[in-house]
């Protein structure tokens, strides 16, 4: 009977699925802290519940008067010799710093850069309108880059461009400062508007 390569031992080789216990077991563990029986020294530098040094104690013997106290024990210095293992309640210490993280979340105060663009030449009606929507932005606690745009002969007389800009930051001293002055970049003059809020939240 003449050989074929598709005959060879290896090539029909049958497949198995991998098991799916392999991946739980070499999922990483989440916890931040190792807890109760993770905890692989031998001894533990031990801190109780009311947050008293108990002082070198096996670990078996931690392990032991944390049960005891139907609480759990805590490794919170794995880096110190002995490690330093605290009892407590591990799910109400999650809650409470997950807890904390989101209300510090919420006191972060993220501020905006609004832009606003303007011509020339702009209608006074039209140059109302955008100024009110520049004062919106700057009491919703937004910072504002107000821009002139100037196209062919504009660009020889600049002067309409920075009355605008300073009638605008005259017109909204009441609410915000000039963090950047009227500057020429390329084709466009700019300048940038912060509120007073920015600024005491800063500070």
């Amino acid at each position: 009977m003449a050989f074929t390569p598709f005959q060879s031992s290896g090539f029909n080789r049958p497949s198995f699925p991998r098991s799916k216990s392999r991946r739980v077991f070499f999922q990483k563990n989440k916890d931040e802290h190792r807890i109760n029986e993770r905890i692989r020294t031998l001894q533990v530098r031990l801190i109780d519940e009311t947050g008293n040094q108990v002082g070198i104690v096996s670990t078996q013997v931690a392990l032991q008067q944390a049960r005891e106290k139907g609480l759990d024990l805590m490794e919170i210095s794995p880096r110190s010799q002995p490690p330093v293992c605290r009892i407590c309640n591990y799910g109400k210490f999650k809650y409470e710093k997950k807890k904390k993280e989101q209300l510090a979340k919420k006191k972060q105060t993220v501020i905006k850069v609004k832009r606003m663009q303007l011509k020339p030449f702009t209608g006074e009606h039209d140059q109302e309108h955008k100024f009110k929507n520049v004062r919106q932005f700057l009491e919703n606690g937004d910072k504002v880059e107000v821009s002139i745009l100037f196209r062919g002969r504009e660009l020889g007389d600049l002067e309409p461009g920075f009355k605008m800009m300073n009638h605008l930051s005259e017109l909204l001293k009441d609410i915000s400062s000039v963090e950047s002055p009227p500057k020429l970049e390329m084709r466009k003059l700019v300048m940038i508007l912060a509120p007073f809020s920015h600024k005491k939240k800063k500070s």
